[in-house]
């Protein structure tokens, strides 16, 4: 097994320099089960300049020897109130008092090792750091009976559990994406699971 060495928190120029390396990282994890997706470098540099230009913004980042080989991000969910806040609105929660925990990426190579633990641990240690209430994210949902679902496929609802997120009833966004096997984009729910800090 390949050994991660370092998971640290990536600020400043760090971060900056790192968000080439987080982009192709998310289009070559995220092509795998569940997302499927089919992304491109120049929708995830669009996409990761939030992460740049948030105050409240961070970037995790797994190393072996000097090389990215994960990344985490996060941000308060009030940086995405426009993706998210029809999806909260039923709720009566205060999307201000709730961090995002968006995306976590790493190489199956890597994985095993505590790594997901540490992605968790530090954003929400940020996130407590600046204050909020509450850690949520949000996980695409697909069909039992997709054609693309690998036969030993685990879902990490365990994972998630253990580290205290419930699902969140009925808070559900809709994000569109190409799949790998589709010409067009479809709609995808992703379920918000949630926690107290």
């Amino acid at each position: 097994m390949a050994e991660v060495t370092d998971v640290r928190v990536l600020t400043g120029p760090a971060l900056e320099a790192a968000l080439d390396d987080v982009a192709r990282l998310r289009i070559d994890v995220f092509r795998d089960w569940p997302y499927l997706y089919d992304g491109d470098l120049p929708y995830e540099r669009s996409y990761l300049q939030l992460f740049r230009d948030s105050p409240g913004a961070v970037l995790v980042g797994a190393f072996a020897g000097g090389r990215l080989v994960g990344a985490s991000t996060g941000t308060p969910l009030s940086d995405h109130a426009e993706d998210f806040a029809a999806a909260f609105a039923p709720t009566g929660l205060d999307t201000a008092e709730i961090f995002y925990c968006a995306e976590s990426v790493l190489l199956p190579a890597y994985r095993g090792q505590g790594v997901g633990h540490r992605f968790f641990d530090l954003r929400e240690a940020h996130a407590r750091r600046l204050g909020f209430a509450r850690s949520a994210f949000c996980a695409v949902q697909r069909d039992a009976d997709h054609p693309l679902r690998p036969a030993d496929t685990a879902p990490l609802d365990p994972f998630w559990r253990a580290r205290g997120y419930a699902p969140l009833p009925g808070v559900v966004a809709r994000f569109s994406w190409k799949d790998v096997d589709r010409v067009e984009e479809t709609v995808k729910p992703l379920q918000f699971w949630i926690r107290d800090l």
